[in-house]
């Protein structure tokens, strides 16, 4: 077996591997002695049957179970012989055989790039932090004392406001036409929680009961079903009933009543789940800032097919949202290919990312345990009530998917590793700036610099 280098142009490496004929027949031939051990013909005992009347009946198929060991071997070859790291599978082209000829073919590869040595104690982050304020566990602990309130018709009878509950009977139309989920009787809404589609709950109030308005509602170019979005819609309302709040006291006997031992555990509860909430905000600020800091001061070349993967699966993900919420591409203000262009550049920056956090966690030898990944696939069940058995034997019987199950546990436990190492800052901002979208930062900053 021959292996020649026919290029190396960047990541893509080509080869041709050529297989004599003399090789393809010897290994033909010790495969049809060892059917003849147990092959059974008439006129023949075991064993005894002819070479040749052998090959005549298995040759075709021995031959093509032969070139295909021969092109997994050859390829196995060409990879170890130059010391390859293939980023994807190799693409193999036969590009020449024949019964009693050699076998020839073409090996298409890309290889993985020399990922740069990252100095973690060059990487400074900054973290923003913030405490949760005694007016904000305030407001929290009002509205769980709304989730909880007692609703009673006014003592002296008056339109809605902003809190109140009122119940209703609704019918929808679009065109005068009632349309499949737009009507309900005794509907009992919360006005002000804005569960219902803007507009609708700002209508109902000064409603009395008794009270038969029309609502004229316009569904946002958003809303989830296609047929509705975009649309205007009247609503015939009556009112049968408008409630007021009774909320509990927060005390002792309140926070008996949901399981707590004392008003004061029931508070102390209430502040931790918003500082938990704080923390993953501001781990998830300092992750996204190590990331950009490791995109910007890291850049090499990535292999296409890996980015073309990666390209394919977020694309698919983008147009599947826009199908389904009846969106285009001159809705965002761009061209399809002005998307793609951009969407590829993030393909590109998560396979690079990828590669130095993969490189970072083996080198620091960052392990996922199997508890680890049980966790990952227990949350994975809990996506699917009633499916939690379904869900482990898919996973148990499914590398790949347990693959895609550990890498983003990998990738947090290497983020986590390097925020130990690099130097961290931490800076106290408020609650508001904190739990604001990037994108809103981002706009923010753009407009900055436009004004």
């Amino acid at each position: 077996m021959q292996v020649t280098e026919l290029s190396a142009d960047g990541l893509k490496r080509q080869y041709k591997v050529v297989v004599p004929a003399a090789e393809l027949e010897e290994r033909v031939n010790g495969k049809l002695e060892e059917i003849k051990q147990t092959v059974r013909m008439p006129g023949f005992r075991p064993g005894k049957v002819p070479l040749g009347l052998l090959k005549k009946q298995y040759g075709r198929s021995v031959l093509g179970e032969i070139v295909e060991q021969s092109v997994n071997e050859g390829s196995q070859k060409a990879i170890a012989d130059h010391e390859l790291k293939p980023a994807l599978k190799p693409q193999i082209e036969v590009t020449s055989f024949d019964e009693g000829r050699d076998l020839e073919f073409q090996m298409d590869v890309e290889v993985l790039p020399p990922v740069p040595e990252v100095d973690l104690k060059s990487l400074e982050i900054e973290k923003p932090v913030a405490k949760v304020g005694d007016d904000e566990l305030q407001r929290a602990l009002d509205d769980f004392r709304r989730q909880h309130a007692a609703y009673a018709a006014p003592e002296t009878p008056r339109p809605a406001r902003d809190g109140d509950r009122v119940t209703i009977d609704f019918v929808g139309k679009i065109d005068g036409e009632p349309f499949e989920g737009g009507s309900a009787e005794g509907f009992q809404l919360e006005l002000g929680r804005g569960r219902m589609i803007p507009g609708f709950e700002e209508q109902l109030e000064g409603v009395q009961v008794g009270d038969t308005p029309t609502l004229e509602i316009p569904f946002p170019e958003s809303y989830g079903k296609a047929e509705l979005a975009g649309r205007t819609a009247t609503f015939d309302v009556e009112v049968k009933a408008v409630e007021e709040p009774e909320l509990p006291d927060l005390d002792d006997g309140f926070a008996e009543s949901i399981g707590f031992a004392d008003a004061a555990e029931l508070t102390e509860a209430f502040r931790s789940r918003l500082q938990e909430r704080y923390d993953q905000a501001s781990r998830f600020k300092a992750k996204r800032a190590l990331l950009d800091k490791l995109a910007e001061t890291y850049v090499f070349e990535v292999p296409k097919g890996m980015v073309d993967l990666e390209f394919d699966a977020i694309w698919k993900q983008l147009t599947d949202e826009m199908e389904r919420l009846g969106q285009t591409f001159e809705d965002s203000g761009k061209t399809e290919e002005e998307t793609k262009a951009e969407y590829r550049g993030i393909a590109e920056r998560r396979v690079r990312l990828g590669l130095l956090l993969s490189e970072i966690g083996n080198a620091n030898d960052v392990q996922v345990t199997p508890e680890e990944l049980a966790r990952a696939v227990a949350d994975q069940a809990r996506r699917y009530p009633g499916q939690e058995k379904e869900v482990f034997e898919f996973f148990q019987q499914n590398a790949e998917a347990r693959e895609q199950l550990r890498a983003p546990v990998f990738e947090d436990k290497v983020i986590d590793f390097i925020l130990q190492i690099a130097p961290v800052t931490t800076k106290e901002v408020s609650t508001e700036e904190l739990m604001r979208d990037p994108e809103e930062d981002a706009a923010g900053a753009d407009a900055a610099t436009t004004t």
